[in-house]
């Protein structure tokens, strides 16, 4: 090891709080943008080999780099040797042996990757990568490898042994690595070694696996970032598998530049469309430098060697592919490319050279859900000026029509650019409405002609209790329960009032985009129906009209019924249901509204 790491680590005794060396600030400019790239695992599985590597990173170099692509990824195993159709798992007896140096730093296996002979590590193939104008990344499970625990190697530059530093935790799907006791100082001297190997090669983004889900590492997620600091090169941190949870979304958000919302993604529509709902939930936690992952992205050729399938282009619809790049781009998601570069053909060239396209998932700001459902809705606005970037998309079966109303973007009219074609398609009024074939997409940029005040969010409280309206659990499903919950702040508990003729509205869920409904449509009109949220139509049991009750509040009636919006039993607790019931009197069917 260099003196560097000599220096900050002496001894297990003597690395205790306070003689650490301090970490050096956390560079805010890796990941500022989300990172565009590609990862070897997709296509290959953990046999990619260094002619592959370089053979991915010219088609970068020559087609990709001036759309900002830059990152050559190598996914799982590259210290396991040989190539195999199986998993990179290890014997009872640790066979397989993994390519280590005397300190039980990872090697590259020399089978697949021959310019890391000898102490060469990825330098090499980094220098190349980088020659490109490119940047060169690796895959880590998570902690120590169990054959440098079984051997009981010195962890470097400590007293330290390596069975004093595994917790004993390994992954599911692969069994190389214990975790690591991150409260033994001597487990982040072995992180901050293996890291300053990694930098001395060029290593310019590490994706650890095993850490984010099923369990999340919190202890583990700050040593790697820790390790990063004190490496001395700007790397990116990206964590795997998914689902993270989002009751970790502070701490992950401030300790890694991106994570993994779901698990592995494939080329299925159903685990596409599942990835609404997810990047939905992860809105409060997306910002620069911290961005919510939605995996590789499975277009192209894949599974040339493994792991999932027969080697294949990818089985999504060329509509679905172009949902899938709208939906990364107005959510602003890390794309990670999966299909091996070099077989591209026209059509996923043209999906990935789009600046315009592009430019969404780079610069826009603001990203949001408006509405969810078989049409969803996403809206996002443009780096300067008052333009908006709008994406719609027909989750159904069939061919629809998807519209949005122009006044919950603040404006009356506009003009409109289709993104994808680069089309013009003129002045529109009132709302935007596209028809798009099933399970399609688009995606445009609306400059404003006319403006109108964007609807305000704003809280429902029952009088009698002093209760919001709050969608249960911040669900964001069709049928969720609506009950009275005291008021957090969340957007759960916010509506927006939409106009739809005749003196009714809809009342739309800010957190789910979901409409105000009386469970059952049309024909549900009897006394204690509960009232829940629902993707929004065209049915009367969603449409309400407020009337006076005095003293600033009001009851709201439902258009279908003539029933009034109530708390069941004039219930005083939290998560007391919603439901319609014949109007009267009683204060718990008195709502105010107040500007969130």
């Amino acid at each position: 090891m260099g003196a560097v790491l000599a220096a900050l680590v002496l001894a297990a005794t003597t690395l205790l709080p306070g003689t650490e060396r301090p970490a050096v600030a956390w560079d805010n400019g890796v990941a500022s943008t989300p990172p565009l790239g590609w990862n070897s695992y997709d296509s290959f599985n953990w046999n990619v080999t260094e002619a592959q590597v370089k053979a991915n990173a010219d088609y970068m170099r020559d087609n990709l780099k001036q759309y900002g692509w830059q990152y050559i990824v190598i996914d799982w195993a590259w210290y396991y040797p040989g190539r195999g159709t199986g998993s990179p798992n290890q014997s009872a007896d640790f066979q397989p042996r993994l390519r280590t140096d005397a300190g039980g730093l990872l090697l590259p296996d020399t089978t697949r990757f021959p310019s890391a002979a000898g102490t060469n590590g990825f330098k090499p193939l980094a220098d190349y990568v980088h020659a490109a104008g490119l940047k060169f990344g690796v895959h880590l499970m998570r902690g120590i490898p169990r054959q440098v625990v079984a051997d009981n190697l010195p962890v470097p530059g400590t007293d330290c042994r390596a069975n004093e530093i595994e917790n004993n935790t390994t992954a599911a799907w692969l069994n190389l690595n214990w975790g690591l006791d991150m409260a033994n100082p001597c487990a982040q001297a072995y992180l901050d070694a293996q890291f300053e190997l990694l930098a001395s090669w060029g290593v310019d983004y590490v994706k650890v696996d095993d850490i984010a889900a099923p369990t999340y590492r919190q202890a583990e997620v700050e040593g790697y970032k820790l390790a990063i600091q004190r490496s001395g090169r700007p790397m990116v941190l990206s964590l795997s598998p998914g689902p993270t949870s989002t009751a970790n979304g502070a701490h992950v958000a401030a300790n890694a530049h991106m994570w993994r919302v779901v698990n592995d993604l494939w080329d299925n529509w159903s685990a596409l469309d599942a990835l609404f709902e997810r990047l939905h939930a992860w809105t409060p936690h997306r910002a620069p430098g911290a961005w919510p992952d939605p995996d590789m992205i499975p277009i192209g050729r894949l599974s040339q060697q493994g792991p999932v399938g027969s080697p294949r282009y990818s089985n999504l619809t060329a509509d679905e592919q172009r949902t899938l790049m709208t939906l990364w781009s107005i959510t602003r998601s890390p794309m990670m490319w999966g299909g091996d570069l070099t077989q591209n053909r026209a059509s996923e060239l043209a999906l990935m050279t789009n600046a315009a396209v592009l430019a969404v998932d780079q610069h826009s700001r603001n990203n949001r859900q408006l509405y969810s459902g078989t049409s969803t809705v996403w809206a996002a606005d443009a780096p300067s000026g008052t333009d908006k970037y709008v994406a719609l998309f027909n989750r159904g079966g069939g061919a629809a029509t998807v519209s949005v109303p122009l006044a919950d973007l603040g404006m009356s009219s506009a003009t409109v650019t289709d993104l994808w074609s680069g089309a013009s398609l003129g002045t529109v009024s009132g709302s935007l409405s596209r028809s798009l074939p099933s399970h399609g997409s688009g995606l445009y940029r609306l400059t404003p002609r006319g403006t109108t005040p964007t609807p305000t969010d704003q809280t429902l409280t029952a009088r009698h209790s002093g209760k919001l309206a709050d969608v249960v659990n911040a669900s964001t499903a069709d049928g969720a329960d609506v009950v009275q919950w005291g008021a957090n702040g969340q957007a759960n508990q916010r509506w927006r009032f939409r106009e739809v003729g005749g003196g009714y509205y809809n009342v739309v869920n800010v957190g789910s985009g979901k409409c105000l409904d009386v469970y059952g449509g049309d024909s549900a009109t009897g006394d204690g129906v509960r009232v829940v949220q629902w993707t929004c139509g065209s049915g009367a049991n969603q449409r309400w009209r407020s009337e006076d009750a005095g003293g600033g509040y009001a009851r709201l009636v439902a258009q279908h019924s003539g029933k009034c919006l109530d708390v069941v039993n004039a219930g005083t607790t939290d998560g007391a249901k919603l439901v319609q019931w014949t109007c009267g009197g009683g204060t718990n069917q008195q709502w105010q509204r107040k500007n969130a």
